[in-house]
């Protein structure tokens, strides 16, 4: 009994130490519950974020909050097309006093790391991305170098502009655990950012809520977080009917699988539970899948999108009565 009641006070904190968080982000992103939570979900799952929207609506304002707010280093890479790969990963330089080479640290040596318009970027040069996003770790000449924990890749791109960008290549979208949208504020919470807002920044004025081994150990709790066997059938039969939909041209990986079911203990915790439920699976399959789907071109031509297609999956997959068992 004592146990259970440790572990039941243990999933509290979990819970408000991720609701403290999250309230600390609102204060500088306003009205935007949704994305901030979304966005947190997929720093203790350990995931990395896309957030893909026209300029202005607080895209590098969530990511510079949430790193004050964890009290975790920071840094913003302005990705342009003359950006090379050594500025991202680092580089060796020859040190003349010693007589060998020294290994300099390029900015992905960060726990939050901000790569703003990445499409703007060189393929070589976003290529450079996908051993830290995936192995968390560096590799230059023969040497590999650990990212420390926790680390996320946050990147933003304008959907609008397509002039002197480089699409991003599937293999570098199926990194990315989630992409979101920020979206336009409603008109009463854009009066009240212009209050706020409107002499100065409030990101100056937000402190941390928390630290880096806060957020470890957030990271490692959700990892307990149960899911049981019809759960884990139930996202493996969502992401199986992407790659049969007669409307989708490529489906879904299994590497989305795991991104799915990672995010939903994320998602599962912050709520309080140590066990996922169909729900979440629900809330979560839009920001996670939709990148992951490219549907034909007829049914783009007929008005379907990878987000339409996802819908009716959701309503046609069956849904397991349980998701603690």
């Amino acid at each position: 009994m004592e146990a259970r009641e440790r572990d039941t006070r243990e999933w509290e904190r979990f819970a408000e130490r991720f609701h403290e968080i999250e309230s600390n982000i609102e204060k500088v992103v306003q009205g935007k519950q949704r994305e901030i939570r979304l966005a947190l979900v997929a720093l203790v799952a350990e995931g990395h974020l896309l957030i893909e929207d026209v300029p202005g609506v607080g895209k590098t304002m969530l990511a510079k909050a949430i790193a004050r707010s964890i009290d975790c280093s920071f840094r913003r890479i302005q990705f342009t097309p003359d950006l090379l790969p050594t500025d991202i990963t680092g580089v060796n330089v020859f040190n003349q006093e010693r007589g060998d080479f020294e290994f300099k640290p390029g900015a992905i040596f960060a726990n939050i790391v901000l790569g703003d318009e990445i499409n703007r970027a060189s393929p070589k040069t976003q290529s450079a991305l996908l051993e830290s996003m995936e192995e968390r770790q560096v590799t230059i000449d023969t040497a590999t170098y650990q990212l420390g924990q926790p680390f996320m890749v946050i990147a933003t791109q304008n959907p609008i502009e397509h002039e002197g960008t480089y699409p991003l290549p599937e293999a570098q979208l199926d990194r990315f655990m989630m992409r979101l949208a920020i979206g336009y504020p409603a008109p009463d919470v854009e009066s009240e950012i212009l209050a706020t807002h409107g002499v100065r920044s409030t990101l100056a004025d937000l402190g941390p809520v928390t630290d880096a081994l806060g957020v470890r150990e957030m990271i490692e709790r959700a990892r307990e977080v149960h899911v049981s066997p019809p759960i884990r059938r139930y996202i493996v039969d969502v992401v199986e009917a992407t790659r049969r939909h007669p409307d989708v041209y490529l489906g879904a990986s299994p590497r989305a699988s795991i991104m799915l079911l990672r995010a939903a203990r994320g998602l599962a915790a912050a709520d309080e539970r140590d066990y996922v439920i169909p729900d979440d699976i629900k809330a979560l399959a839009a920001p996670v899948l939709t990148h992951r789907v490219i549907v034909t071109a007829d049914a783009v031509m007929g008005g379907r999108s990878a987000t339409v297609v996802l819908e009716e999956i959701l309503q046609e997959v069956s849904v397991p009565v349980t998701g603690k068992t």
